[in-house]
């Protein structure tokens, strides 16, 4: 009974353990949103706007040259590393954002409604509060 239990539970239980692709798309996801809202914060923060700026793979978080003045050119600093440029390759998963650019104003709102699809998973973001959820 005990080699029965077992032998199911290998073939359908351990291949779960053993995808990546999962485990790399939640991860991939997790970033992504957490990026989001410290754009957020740091525009409400340094009162000056940031954006996220999205591509087809990857993402980075922007400011201004000069405080809510020019184009979004300055890259953000990682708050783990210090180093410029908070931004990610999302390991060849697809990242499809609607509007690919999104600002954060020093209240917290975005420059407009916004969808961020990440797999299987939606990301959310309401223009008139900022609020990012997952949907």
């Amino acid at each position: 009974m005990v080699m029965a239990l077992l032998a199911i539970l290998s073939a359908v239980a351990l291949p779960r353990f053993f995808e990546r692709n999962t485990f790399q798309e939640r991860a991939a996801f997790d970033d992504t949103i957490n990026a989001i809202r410290y754009a957020q914060k740091l525009a409400v923060a340094t009162n000056c706007q940031t954006q996220f700026q999205s591509t087809a793979n990857s993402y980075q978080i922007m400011t201004n040259g000069v405080c809510n003045t020019g184009a979004f050119t300055t890259p953000v600093r990682n708050p783990a590393t210090n180093q410029p440029g908070l931004t990610d390759n999302l390991n060849g998963l697809a990242i499809n954002a609607v509007p690919a650019n999104i600002t954060f104003f020093p209240l917290g709102n975005a420059s407009a409604d916004a969808t961020i699809t990440i797999a299987d998973r939606t990301i959310v973001i309401d223009g008139q509060t900022g609020f990012v959820r997952v949907q």
